[in-house]
């Protein structure tokens, strides 16, 4: 489909997840139309990115789902110094300035420096100092029709904040991001938790990265409190999830909270929904062995999200063996607590991918996290299936030497049988098998650093 010619946009990030941030703005983009092309001016770090896009609805679109970006301005003008700011904003189309600069519209000017804080002194001068613009319309601080900002960047080092700025831009704000609901969605005020449920914020990422979008079936396979669920159900996804642990999916048990001993009436997943207004996109959640698909043949999920266990805060099971299961069925067929056995993480996300693989529908993306012991990652030790391909890999720091990285794949070819085990004809496959010691790896590190504090401890004695 043609396109008009793209406009310019200057995003301001959140600077944190920065690993993030890119994933989720190309997703974004894509899911909303457009596409992201390598014209785009991206300081990786910077809290300051110019995209080119098709139209202001698709900036906005953007606007709508992004928890990594504050807000969006249509640029009018950028330079080096201020010198440089002013004949960009000289040299913009004024037949684009004009629809805002009428007599009959309102405006204000904000400013934001990143890095440095300007005093009332010098933000005056600094909107002073436009004064060459064509504003016919009338100043109104509290409601203004259009607001424009001044952006200026001094760079990442709070140790050597230059005196003027590496950066300055001037454009017209368009939209915010969805930072807000990284504190209404917070897991302090939610009715159901787990020791291992999703921060707000990397639940929202990761809905992102999948590209959920409204109408879409979304599966998470380890779904435990289901705070996967809540992110993807926000963006109007139907979501549904298994589990082995009959009393997380059933809100039974012991409470995660401190001073509460155990779950209430209203600690579930369906509560947790509840909570939030989306009950009408939960579908259910199954108590099943990951390990042991009990879906029918066919692609049944457009998204599959989730967080496996990695052995730390909660134990990597399945359900044991044949003679295990026959004793625990001796004991009463009514025992819902079924036999289980380890579950070795290298078994579980190849088992994912599997399952991925099988039941996505083309194009669907499964998101999910790897734990990795950073002293022995590589990218081949990343799981792979001939079905789906690698769309980005992101770290997140656990500790000095552990981290978890996010892992987005998207199937693009048909399952086969052949498929299924294909990763046992695949050289990497010693490599994969190195995950099923991160829990020995992450408590060593964990041993040592104690041993290493107990030790500084007493020299301070001395």
């Amino acid at each position: 489909m043609a396109r008009g010619p793209l406009s310019r946009y200057l995003l301001l990030l959140a600077q944190e997840n920065l690993e993030f941030r890119l994933p989720e703005i190309e997703a974004l983009l894509s899911l909303c139309g457009g596409q992201f092309s390598s014209e785009q001016e991206i300081r990786i770090n910077s809290p300051f990115w110019i995209l080119n896009i098709p139209s202001e609805d698709m900036a906005r679109g953007l606007m709508k789902r992004t928890v990594c970006a504050k807000s969006i301005f249509e640029l009018w003008g950028q330079g080096k110094s201020a010198e440089e700011l002013h004949t960009s904003l000289k040299n913009y189309p004024l037949e684009k300035m004009v629809p805002y600069l009428q007599s009959d519209s309102t405006y204000k000017i904000c400013i934001h420096a990143f890095n440095k804080t300007l005093t009332q002194e010098e933000k005056i001068e600094r909107i002073d100092a436009l004064g060459f613009l064509p504003f016919d319309g009338k100043v109104n601080l509290k409601k203004p029709e259009h607001i424009f900002w001044i952006l200026e960047d001094y760079g990442m080092d709070p140790n050597n904040i230059p005196q003027k700025p590496l950066y300055s831009y001037f454009g017209r704000w368009i939209a915010d991001g969805q930072r807000e609901l990284i504190e209404s969605y917070s897991v302090k005020r939610r009715h159901f938790i787990g020791n291992t449920s999703m921060d707000a914020c990397l639940s929202f990422i990761m809905a992102n990265h999948g590209r959920v979008k409204a109408n879409d079936v979304v599966f998470d396979p380890f779904v435990g409190t289901g705070g996967l669920l809540i992110s993807s159900a926000h963006f109007g996804a139907y979501v549904c999830g298994t589990d082995i642990d009959y009393n997380t999916v059933h809100g039974l048990g012991k409470a995660s909270r401190k001073n509460q001993k155990w779950r209430g009436p209203d600690e579930n997943i369906r509560a947790n929904l509840r909570q939030y207004g989306l009950e009408k996109y939960y579908l259910d959640a199954l108590v099943s062995d990951a390990s042991k698909p009990i879906w029918r043949k066919g692609m049944l999920f457009d998204k599959i999200i989730t967080d496996p266990p990695y052995g730390i805060r909660e134990a990597t099971r399945r359900t044991g063996s044949p003679k295990e299961i026959v004793k625990a069925m001796e004991r009463g067929t009514e025992n819902h607590i079924s036999t289980s056995s380890n579950y070795h993480l290298s078994d579980i996300f190849f088992d994912l991918l599997n399952f991925a693989a099988e039941y996505l529908v083309m194009g669907g993306r499964l998101v999910y996290w790897l734990p990795v012991y950073k002293p022995e990652y590589t990218e081949e030790i990343i799981p792979q299936q001939p079905c789906l391909k690698l769309i980005s890999n992101c770290e997140q720091m656990l500790s000095s030497h552990t981290s978890r990285r996010l892992i987005t794949m998207e199937k693009v070819k048909e399952f086969e049988d052949k498929d299924l085990y294909s990763h046992l004809l695949d050289y990497q496959y010693l490599l994969y098998k190195g995950h099923n010691s991160f829990r020995e790896k992450y408590f060593s590190g964990v041993t040592k650093r104690i041993a290493k504090e107990e030790k500084d401890n007493q020299n301070g004695y001395l």
